[in-house]
């Protein structure tokens, strides 16, 4: 009996440890998708990964449900414990971002209907980091590997420095060509919620460090982000 309610025991975290993995495969692909409109200009595009958003709300509700069951019937302790807490907060982050990638595709609509705008390069390679921040703080969960969610941590800072460059470029930008000064707003925001996602990923990092080392990592991580008070772009 004993034996039976471990297996069971273990195949629950398990699952939860797959919905993790899903909803952040879900989220990079919902970047990838939105980079991709907003590159192109493609409405349809657009609008189908603003249709699209529940899926990962359905997948952090389905965690949500789980996590209680076990609270419920396995009382988890200790290390189970730290990692189903952790769990909770992690798919919270993690849907967090795909509504950052709903809101570049909403953005993009906006920029379409004004014409198009140029992207700097920062941008381009802000998109890529983001993207692999996930992919590797995901990985890090997975494979229980703490040094490689300590890198995403710590690349935070070259997230913010980015998104700083990013930001001075489209300022400079609008000087330059005030009849542009509405699509490159959205542009400017746009930056802002690609360098949300690299704080979402940042912070799941925390958790996955947590949840397999049993410590926190320093309370004050790098930080390079100088264009904001930190408020949200949804």
């Amino acid at each position: 009996m004993t034996e039976h309610i471990v297996r069971s025991y273990d195949t629950e975290l398990k699952e939860l440890r797959s919905i993790v993995s899903r909803m952040g495969g879900m989220a990079e692909e919902q970047l990838a998708d939105a980079m991709k409109a907003l590159n192109e200009l493609d409405i349809n595009l657009a609008n189908t990964i603003r249709k699209q958003d529940h899926h990962i709300d359905d997948l952090e509700l389905k965690a949500e449900q789980a996590s209680m069951s076990m609270f419920a019937r396995r009382a988890p302790v200790a290390d189970d414990l730290r990692e189903v807490v952790s769990v909770l907060k992690m798919t919270t982050m993690i849907e967090r971002m795909g509504d950052y990638a709903k809101n570049i595709a909403r953005r993009t609509i906006a920029i379409a209907e004004d014409g198009a705008v140029e992207l700097p390069e920062t941008m381009q390679r802000m998109a890529q980091d983001a993207r692999h921040m996930i992919q590797d703080v995901i990985d890090a969960y997975v494979h229980r590997d703490p040094d490689a969610a300590v890198e995403v941590w710590e690349h935070d800072e070259t997230l913010d420095n980015m998104h700083n460059a990013a930001y001075r470029q489209i300022i400079a930008a609008m000087m330059e060509n005030p009849s542009q000064i509405n699509a490159l707003t959205h542009l400017l925001m746009i930056a802002k919620n690609l360098e949300r996602i690299g704080d979402q990923a940042t912070n799941v990092a925390e958790h996955v460090y947590y949840a397999i080392t049993g410590l926190q990592l320093e309370d004050t991580r790098p930080k390079g982000d100088a264009t904001s008070d930190g408020g949200a772009d949804v």
